[in-house]
């Protein structure tokens, strides 16, 4: 389903931004993202990942590649790991060279594991230390949960900021593969966003020592609470909540006893998100 049609690269103003949202068998997120970019003044185009395979060029016509939330393959070998093989076999070349030129790449939920799948929150080359597995509840969690904005290579997003999203997954749980790969992820500005608790934010400060925000506020027990990470570019950002479910203030099934509002919080971070993505250029192909 094509949205618009691209215009020649050039710097952008916020609503001139191109935002690809990438689609495949079981992706059933694209609709309710697409229109959260939309909003937030980015004009979009739907594509399945065939069609992308087949024109490789249509990707820098774009300044902002997503990957949705769904179950890409129905999830049948691991979360993401069947379209995070497609992409690495018949994009990986073109992806890793939109992100050099300046492109920016976000993964929502199954985005996010297609993305730690695909490597690209690790050095180049090295052993994988990364991994999004099955929750600590072991059971599919679907709940409302807060987020919190860290201090990172995303500059884009305000350091203590707080999201209200909800959560819809099975496999959300950051693991690591040692101490060092913890460490590394805070030393390098990859930790993006964190599990709180709404109640006592500053009680669990991002670091590798976090205290465990307990179940379910943290609602798949991922290590040191972490929510989101980021390359150490800050142009890749994959996170497993969904804030575009929270766009108009009576999303949250709490809205009639919080504060009014005229939005959903959602909103305001794919705003940031677009601006942010408007002040960079990519060099067409």
């Amino acid at each position: 389903m094509k949205r618009t049609s691209p215009t020649p690269s050039r710097t952008d103003s916020p609503a001139d931004v191109r935002a690809l949202v990438l689609r495949s068998a079981g992706t059933n997120c694209d609709g309710e993202t697409v229109r959260a970019l939309e909003r937030a003044g980015a004009t979009v185009e739907l594509v399945h990942l065939n069609a992308l395979a087949r024109d490789p060029a249509r990707l820098f016509d774009q300044q902002l590649l997503v990957l949705p939330g769904g179950f890409s393959y129905g999830d049948y070998v691991a979360a993401g790991r069947v379209f995070g093989l497609e992409l690495s076999t018949r994009l990986a070349g073109p992806l890793r060279r939109f992100v050099e030129e300046g492109g920016h790449v976000v993964g929502i939920c199954n985005g996010f594991q297609i993305l730690v799948e695909l490597g690209l929150f690790e050095p180049e080359g090295a052993p994988r230390a990364l991994a999004l597995t099955d929750n600590a509840s072991n059971r599919f969690e679907c709940r409302w949960i807060t987020l919190r904005s860290e201090r990172c290579a995303a500059g884009w997003l305000a350091p203590g900021e707080l999201l209200p999203a909800p959560v819809a997954h099975g496999e959300g749980r950051l693991v690591v593969r040692d101490p060092e790969t913890l460490q590394r992820l805070f030393e390098r500005g990859q930790v993006a966003l964190c599990y709180v608790d709404p109640a006592d934010p500053a009680r669990s400060p991002a670091s590798p020592s976090a205290a465990p925000v307990p179940y379910p506020l943290n609602p798949n027990g991922s290590i040191a609470n972490i929510a989101g990470l980021c390359d150490p570019t800050g142009r890749v950002l994959g996170f497993m909540p969904h804030p575009e479910r929270n766009l108009d203030p009576w999303n949250h099934p709490q809205w009639t006893r919080r504060a009014p509002r005229t939005e959903g919080e959602g909103l305001g971070f794919y705003r940031r998100m677009v601006a942010a993505v408007s002040r960079r250029t990519v060099r067409t192909a």
